[in-house]
């Protein structure tokens, strides 16, 4: 992985539309990706490409869709079956078995909550995918997990249980598992909104450390000064459509569309 400084992570990304890399080269590509709840359509036409490397930030009000766009680039939630499509490198998203699962360890996912199993130590959360689903050695897979944890923070607690950690450490163990499979990119689903406030700062400051290594992100948030500290773009999403797609200066100072100004306005003055 070539690791950017963090001016030249977010200087490749900022150059008028070449910002948003050719569709050729997107490592993530969305195409006229549709999404229906029974009546309710959650994702109306989707079109996007994510190039390699780059820090895509998905804002909006809730329900606006931002959640299932994330949760349909790992297949945690199917598409319509309507002709869009969903490409990881290139390749068509695997609908079951092997291929799903090797997808998943291409494309992390961090949610919400934090998702570690509970009768497990911190330890055997990081390294449990890369022996069942790589087939690597428990030896090595512990030394991996031990960078990462060392690297998140929280190698002091490698043989605890989660509940005898805080949130944020849970949190950043969740991104040390998400990496220990070695993913092309990384998915965050609204990562800090179930933290305790002093803790949210902890877990974005891994988050910026992931941008500024070139790590290829998509992150739900609603934390604005990460989106404009560490984001290459912002997708801004009201009723299920992407009204904007530009990059986070942009964005912040000059919104286009009035659902986004009234987003901001609302969002910012709090």
């Amino acid at each position: 992985m070539t690791h950017h400084t963090p001016d030249t992570a977010h200087g490749a990304h900022a150059v008028g539309t070449v910002a948003f890399g050719a569709p050729s080269e997107a490592l993530i590509r969305l195409e006229h990706v549709n999404k229906h709840f029974g009546e309710f359509q959650a994702l109306k036409d989707i079109d996007l490409a994510i190039p390699r490397g780059q820090v895509a930030i998905v804002l909006g009000p809730s329900g606006s869709g931002k959640s299932t766009l994330c949760r349909t680039i790992n297949r945690l939630e199917t598409i319509d079956d309507d002709g869009g499509r969903i490409l990881i490198g290139g390749q068509p998203l695997p609908t079951e078995g092997k291929g799903l699962a090797r997808l998943r360890a291409e494309v992390g996912m961090v949610f919400q909550s934090f998702n570690l199993f509970a009768h497990k130590s911190i330890l055997e959360n990081v390294t449990l995918g890369p022996i069942r689903v790589k087939g690597k050695k428990k030896a090595e897979a512990e030394r991996h997990a031990m960078e990462l944890l060392e690297r998140v923070g929280v190698a002091p607690q490698a043989k605890k249980m989660p509940a005898q950690l805080s949130g944020g450490q849970q949190q950043r163990v969740a991104i040390a598992r998400a990496l220990a499979m070695e993913p092309q990119a990384l998915l965050f689903d609204e990562p800090t909104s179930a933290l305790d406030p002093e803790m949210v700062q902890e877990v974005l400051d891994v988050m910026v450390q992931l941008a500024q290594e070139g790590m290829t992100m998509v992150v739900v948030t609603h934390e604005m000064g990460f989106a404009r500290k560490a984001g290459d773009r912002v997708i801004f999403m009201a009723d299920g459509a992407v009204l904007e797609d530009t990059d986070p200066e942009s964005f912040f100072t000059a919104p286009q569309h009035e659902r986004a100004k009234d987003f901001l306005g609302k969002i910012l003055t709090h």
